[in-house]
């Protein structure tokens, strides 16, 4: 089966090279020349240009999936192809879009004779040797059309990967999805520095993590690397305190607050990623001036 691959970074690459493994024609393209130089060179096609990428899909219906950033860079390139594109073709959206763009997006490109499915992809870096999560959204018939490449991009062919509902449903529970890593990697990390402060013990945080890999209730593959992390550097030297976000946690958290669920575990990690990038916190020290006000207790000076 024919694809068209539109983004070329790390996991971009890797879900092509795992597809041309699996038998499939891979068309790629990506600003970055180098990127597109690197899928020729390990056997798929690299292209310069949308033109050349629509071009070289010649079999059955086009199926290109999109893998940039979310927001205006989708509906740009979507509106790039859409005039070299005919009715039938199929626009996959595999990054981490708001599910309420894919719908908007859905419903606009269908009255135009265009198919538009979404898919929660999982998996990061380690996707080509390990295979991807694959949470799909869309029409019954565009989703089973394209099943010979999601059975290629997950773990297994019956396995990993699902059609879970209409448009939106795929990035609606990658987002829930993203959210519930937001609270776990936030578990751990407390979990670890606790550990570590608890200097009178002298605990190996890499042992630890090595013996909670098996047997216990923890043991996950986010332990794992973990476990592996910990292990070439037990001090985590070298890194800042400073986590970003791409978008999935908050929207998990409003999601929640619009559906009157209690979800304050993943809204605190969202809140500690926040709170990682402020510089010389204000907040803290506000806090400090209040206790010597009311208490005189003592400033800590700069």
């Amino acid at each position: 089966m024919e694809i068209g691959l539109i983004g070329l970074g790390k996991m971009g690459g890797n879900m092509a090279e795992r597809l041309r493994l699996a038998g499939h024609k891979v068309v790629g393209f990506d600003f970055n020349p180098q990127a597109t130089a690197k899928l020729t060179a390990t056997g798929s096609v690299g292209v310069n240009s949308l033109e050349d990428l629509v071009a070289n899909l010649t079999t059955g219906k086009r199926a290109i999936w999109i893998m940039v950033p979310a927001g205006d860079p989708v509906d740009e390139t979507v509106a790039k192809l859409k005039p070299l594109m005919k009715q039938g073709d199929i626009f996959i959206d595999g990054g981490n879009s708001n599910y309420k763009d894919t719908i908007r997006r859905h419903d606009e490109l269908k009255p135009q004779g265009f198919d538009f499915v979404d898919v929660g992809t999982s998996g990061g870096v380690w996707g080509l040797q390990e295979g991807y999560s694959l949470m799909i959204g869309g029409d019954e018939e565009p989703v089973k059309y394209l099943s010979p490449i999601f059975e290629a991009l997950a773990p297994a062919a019956d396995k990993g990967w699902g059609h879970v509902g209409p448009t939106g449903s795929g990035h609606f529970t990658k987002m829930v999805h993203n959210g519930i890593e937001y609270g776990m990697m936030q578990a751990f990390a407390e979990g670890f520095a606790i550990l570590k402060a608890k200097e009178s013990l002298n605990l190996d945080l890499a042992q630890i993590s090595e013996i909670w890999r098996h047997g216990s209730v923890v043991r996950s593959w986010l332990l794992d690397l973990t476990a592996e992390a910990l292990k070439e550097n037990p001090n985590l030297e070298g890194l800042a305190a400073y986590v970003p976000d791409s978008g999935e946690g908050r929207w998990t958290v409003f999601e929640a607050i619009d559906l009157n669920i209690s979800a304050p575990v993943i809204t605190e990690a969202l809140i500690r990623r926040l709170r990682s990038r402020e510089d010389n916190n204000y907040t803290d020290r506000a806090l400090s001036i209040m206790r010597n006000a009311f208490g005189g207790h003592a400033v800590k000076k700069s």
